[in-house]
């Protein structure tokens, strides 16, 4: 776990509202790097079920689309479709970004400095990472591997929680 102020960088919603991470302030956040044709797709269906089952207690998802695996669709019109057609996804959704490289999101770009359980931290391995942000800074980093309600995931977000 590390510390991070990560409120003023800027993001763009996927219909290209922009704003910053900070519009979710205060909130327990879910950074996920998403992407429609992999096989770990099938997580949005988790994601969203933690936004249901957390949304009105101050957390969040947010899904940052990356092609950078060659799995995601081309444009954000298509991408926003598919999430919501095929996974009735509600929780934000960023533009397309870049996680890995010297072009990477600025976002990314700080969360890749956050070691993981095993204390790696660097470049994203795979579609599906998450990075849990407590409202306090703090971000806990998890592999592609490991499902977004794992225990471990969960139980920071209870903690986290007003109430928890």
């Amino acid at each position: 776990m590390a510390v991070l102020d990560l409120d003023d960088i800027p993001v763009t919603l996927i219909d290209g509202r922009q704003t910053t991470f900070g519009e979710w302030s205060g909130k327990v956040r879910l950074v996920v790097n998403v992407a429609s044709r992999c096989g770990l797709t099938p997580q949005y269906a988790q994601l969203e079920k933690l936004q249901h089952e957390y949304g009105d207690r101050g957390f969040t998802v947010l899904g940052f689309p990356s092609n950078q695996f060659f799995q995601e669709f081309g444009g954000e019109d298509r991408i926003a479709e598919y999430c919501s057609t095929t996974w009735g996804v509600t929780f934000p959704m960023m533009s397309k970004v870049k996680v890995n490289g010297g072009s990477r999101h600025p976002l990314y770009a700080q969360l890749t400095s956050v070691p993981d359980a095993d204390g790696r931290a660097g470049r994203v391995r795979w579609n599906f990472e998450k990075f849990l942000v407590l409202p306090d800074g703090a971000v806990h980093r998890f592999r592609p591997a490991t499902p977004p309600d794992a225990p471990e995931i969960t139980a920071l977000i209870e903690k986290a929680l007003p109430g928890g």
